[in-house]
């Protein structure tokens, strides 16, 4: 039994919690990250899951 019944899509956390409150863009966010570009705005775009490599880099950030 989950205890979410409706999670949000991680590129929904990435786009709240990093971007808006850190008053920056996808392309600074790669930049700060050292990760391609495409892997973060596909991400955003909810197209595609987010991969561990980028949720490390998202943690140490």
């Amino acid at each position: 039994m989950s205890l979410l019944k409706n999670p949000c899509h991680p590129g929904e956390v990435i786009k709240e919690l990093y971007l808006k409150l850190a008053r920056m863009n996808a392309i600074e966010l790669t930049r700060c990250l050292k990760v391609s570009w495409s892997r973060i705005e596909r991400t955003v775009r909810q197209e595609t899951v987010l991969s561990v490599y980028t949720a490390m880099h998202l943690a140490k950030f």
